[in-house]
């Protein structure tokens, strides 16, 4: 089975611009396409380690009946300009270990976007529960378009 999801998308935008709104906490939600991001608080990130807080409400996908709840953003890798890459820690404890990121590229259009979810690194007691991949391919293709139309 995949464990791991990369779509692609090709933007007439700088990789510095494409950057800068990855960095953002408030960016986050503004390319959200799954409707659960609500909205965030903290400073923009600068390096591995950092964090910001999202305000999420599940019942955006309606599978699971968690309502509305936090979760902390955790910085794990930080490449200015070319790679940003995340973990949540939420209600659900120890953290599951599902990360997203972004790898950036300059492309003749201006930024080649790589979007990814993995979730290969959870443990055995969260793959049983059937709810992976949370954010479908489908999602991060969107959620690529809505980032095309802030930045463009």
């Amino acid at each position: 089975m995949t464990e791991r999801f990369e779509v692609q998308r090709d933007m007439a935008a700088a990789p510095d611009t494409v950057f800068a709104l990855l960095c953002r906490p408030q960016g986050h939600v503004t390319i959200d396409s799954s409707g659960m991001l609500q909205s965030a608080d903290g400073e923009p990130v600068r390096e591995v380690g950092d964090e910001f807080v999202v305000h999420m409400d599940r019942e955006s996908l309606n599978d699971i009946p968690m309502g509305k709840y936090d979760v902390t953003v955790i910085i794990t890798r930080f490449e200015q300009d070319a790679h940003i890459e995340w973990t949540i820690s939420g209600t659900i404890q120890p953290p599951i270990k599902h990360l997203y990121g972004y790898r950036l590229e300059p492309s003749e259009r201006g930024t080649l976007v790589t979007s990814y979810y993995d979730w290969s690194q959870i443990e055995e007691r969260y793959r049983d529960k059937g709810v992976f991949p949370v954010i479908p391919e489908a999602g991060l293709r969107a959620t690529l378009g809505i980032l095309a139309r802030n930045v463009e």
